[in-house]
């Protein structure tokens, strides 16, 4: 559950809002579940809901006009409590005691004390109920509410615990201590769907500060790229020093009631995108230069295979790495996705990036302080595919990027694992939600050169698939090994095993180095995941460059099928990347 408290100084106005249709007539059923004596007025259930409202307002603000002058100015209290989407659905009764414990713990209400300020719980929706208060108590003397966001929190969890509810406390922790993106407001969420859009202004502005800032090397490429993705920024100076003090961005096309831009803070979109903290990364790793391209290779493909190998040593920080260092390298990951999601030639791939990206923000945050110079080769590495440029699902950049969405799933793995020791389920689902985009983008990525494989993997001798099975059979004992045997993908990973044997690897101690990383017990295919392992550990070349038959041990009619796909893929992939470039 999540809990939003604010303050007024109008108890009617409130009320109006409560059990009225809502903006967008969203309320509907709208009535009171609890009070402070159990009986006071419902205009969602009164028949003259006119004569309720007043009868309602006039008792909420009976002590507030006996108190007169000592009446606080912001005399009402407003709370309201969400569910979380995945939780079932309360009832009446158990949204009133939900309401009468945290009333209680907040102070406005304490438990068994008759002097405690009225209050009425209205619900007019089924996750969520709203909480209106008047801060006057029966003596005439305001409530001591300091530290009550702490005291809600906490009974927000044990409430959570007892309803069997999903346990949101690390979510809540965040928020406090102001290290995660703020949620879009009610009002700008109205604003987006009566435009039509999927997502808030301050969302897609996240989204391309994020994905601008990733790897670049200095300010004048962060604002750049920033201007590419079209939004507006302007930097905002001190007054008596001119000095600069903050960013703030727009969409053009964003604009208030009266027609000015809507302009953003850096730190309210996200609280690591404030100035100062955008320039405390740029300089991480400033003077690194990304790695040189191979001269007949593909600048994209060679950028995210050096990305792939970086990623890999992150793994290790975060199976071995202390906690800071293990903060840096999620921070880290979020940027290689980001960069993932500017540089993806199709837009419904960049589309699907930048949901993961977008999922793993939850996943990168924690209340845990991040070493910057821990962050240096994940930062260089999202660099590297920056400067690669954009990258294609197919031929040579396909391949590529599924060997280095292999090991991306391979440490997101490790990040939930890490972060459920640390208790953090909030962020451990965000990374597992991260790892469903990923698994998607992966699956459909590898098709094609998992296909190629296959081919390859039938066309070899019996000779040569006997010493596979053997090899299977050495290294994964009893059911795992199986099991693997059967799957669809063994062909393919028949096919790599034996050229990792033609290029002099021992195939056994390959497939037990393989099998001692993560997700492969739980994996949809333990063969396919142990392919892009395997041709990763033997440095194996990219499946669309084999044509050599004789190397691995195939027939020629499979390296004539290999070289024939590949062209068909290179063709393709020209042609892709022409259209692209056009529409730039």
């Amino acid at each position: 559950m999540i809990a939003n408290v604010s303050y007024g100084d109008n108890t009617m106005g409130l009320l109006k809002y409560l059990f009225g249709p809502g903006d967008f007539n969203e309320h509907v059923d709208q009535h009171v579940v609890g009070s402070w004596d159990g009986f006071a007025p419902d205009p969602g259930r009164d028949e003259d809901a006119a004569a309720a409202f007043i009868q309602l307002r006039d008792a909420l603000d009976l002590r507030i006009v006996q108190a007169g002058t000592r009446a606080p100015g912001q005399h009402v209290w407003h709370c309201s409590i969400r569910a979380d989407p995945t939780d079932r659905q309360l009832s009446d009764e158990e949204w009133d005691r939900v309401a009468q414990r945290i009333v209680s713990a907040a102070g406005i209400a304490p438990d068994g004390d008759v002097d405690g300020c009225r209050w009425v719980a209205v619900r007019h929706a089924d996750d969520h109920i709203h909480i209106a208060a008047t801060l006057m108590r029966g003596n005439l003397r305001q409530p001591r509410l300091r530290g009550d966001w702490l005291r809600i929190e906490e009974e927000l969890t044990s409430i959570e615990n007892e309803f069997g509810l999903l346990s949101l406390a690390d979510t809540r922790n965040l928020e406090r201590a102001r290290t995660v993106p703020k949620r879009p407001t009610r009002a700008e969420l109205r604003k987006a769907q009566g435009r039509g859009l999927t997502e808030t202004p301050r969302e897609t502005l996240r989204s391309a500060v994020r994905q601008s800032l990733a790897g670049a090397v200095s300010e004048e490429e962060f604002l750049r790229r920033l201007t590419r993705h079209g939004a507006m920024v302007s930097v905002v100076h001190h007054q008596d020093t001119g000095q600069a003090r903050g960013y703030k961005f727009a969409l053009p096309g964003d604009r208030n009631a009266k027609g000015d831009i809507v302009w953003f803070s850096g730190s309210s979109l996200a609280p690591d995108l404030s100035l100062p903290k955008i320039r405390a990364r740029l300089a991480i790793g400033a003077d690194d230069r990304p790695p040189s391209t191979s001269p007949s290779g593909s600048a994209a493909a060679d950028s995210r295979r050096y990305a792939a190998d970086v990623v890999s040593g992150a793994v290790e920080v975060l199976d071995h790495g202390d906690d800071a260092a293990v903060a840096a390298q999620l921070v880290g990951v979020g940027e290689v996705l980001d960069a993932l999601a500017d540089t993806a030639a199709l837009r419904q791939r960049r589309t699907e990036l930048a949901r993961a990206a977008r999922a793993w923000e939850s996943a990168a945050n924690s209340q845990i302080r991040a070493r910057s110079a821990d962050m240096r080769a994940l930062r260089s590495a999202a660099r590297a595919i920056t400067y690669g440029g954009s990258a294609l699902d197919h031929g040579d950049d396909g391949a590529a990027a599924v060997e280095l969405l292999t090991f991306l799933l391979l440490i997101l793995s490790a990040a939930a694992t890490w972060h459920s020791a640390h208790s953090h389920e909030q962020q451990a689902r965000a990374a597992r939600t991260t790892a469903q985009h990923l698994r998607a983008i992966h699956k459909e990525m590898a098709a094609r050169p998992m296909d190629t494989l296959a081919k390859r993997g039938r066309a070899l001798s019996a000779q040569a698939r006997d010493r596979q099975l053997a090899a299977v059979g050495q290294a994964l004992h009893g059911e795992m090994g199986q099991r693997l045997v059967k799957e669809p993908a063994w062909d393919a990973l028949a096919a790599t095993l034996a050229e990792a044997e033609a290029a002099g690897h021992d195939p056994v101690a390959l497939l037990a180095q393989a099998q001692e990383r993560r997700e492969l017990d739980t994996a949809e295919s333990m063969s396919a995941v142990l392919v892009w392992r395997i041709r990763k550990i033997a440095q194996l070349p990219s499946v669309t460059t084999l044509n050599s038959g004789k190397k691995s041990g195939t027939k020629g009619a499979a390296s004539q099928v290999v070289t024939n796909q590949t062209k068909s893929e290179n063709t393709q992939a020209k042609a892709i990347e022409s259209e692209s470039r056009r529409h730039r």
